[in-house]
């Protein structure tokens, strides 16, 4: 068995495509997984199951969301060792300087192929700093991730892949729970 961490973009915001997490829970339950944990009421879920490719994980759990709940939401699915590489990975964690509470991960379900990075840069406001990588996007909101206009939703546009955004609190609270899951 491996253990997994998936994060299901856009459930229960500005209340839309409102989930319980106990109905989230039985729902990978249900797909056959096992030790299935949520972390706070946006689509974080850690769960046991065979080995199986991530993507056709995710369209697995995308699929079953939408026939339990009646809307499709993206999944990014992480093994635990992804997750900690992209936690490693963040180069603002290098500057003491800067407060964690400002820090935040947009996920990336590929590797983005051509994008403008100068059209994104020029959306920084005062203060923010943005990194890219492979699978994540590095976020430094220093005005509060609310006020940036380095969102989700822009970011998913301009890089034309699916993405999600969890703050770095929730990030490392996803790879604690992982861990103590095997």
């Amino acid at each position: 068995m491996t253990t997994y961490i998936s994060i299901v973009r856009g459930i229960n915001v500005s209340g839309q495509k409102l989930i319980k997490m106990d109905a989230l829970r039985k729902s990978y339950e249900n797909l056959g997984f096992h030790d299935v944990t949520t972390y706070v009421q946006s689509g974080n879920v850690i769960f046991a199951g065979n080995d199986i490719e991530l993507n056709n994980l995710e369209q697995k759990i995308s699929r079953q969301i939408e026939k339990d709940f009646g809307f499709e939401v993206p999944v990014i699915v992480l093994t635990i060792d992804k997750l900690k590489q992209v936690i490693d990975n963040n180069p603002f964690l290098k500057d003491p300087n800067k407060d964690q509470t400002f820090l935040h991960v947009t996920f990336l379900s590929s590797k983005p192929e051509h994008y403008d990075h100068k059209t994104i840069e020029d959306k920084k406001q005062n203060g923010e700093e943005i990194f890219f990588s492979d699978n994540a996007v590095y976020l430094y909101c220093p005005n509060g991730y609310g006020r940036t206009k380095l969102t989700n939703n822009f970011l998913e546009a301009k890089l034309k892949v699916g993405a999600t955004t969890r703050n770095w609190k929730t990030t490392n609270e996803l790879l604690k729970i992982a861990k103590q899951t095997i």
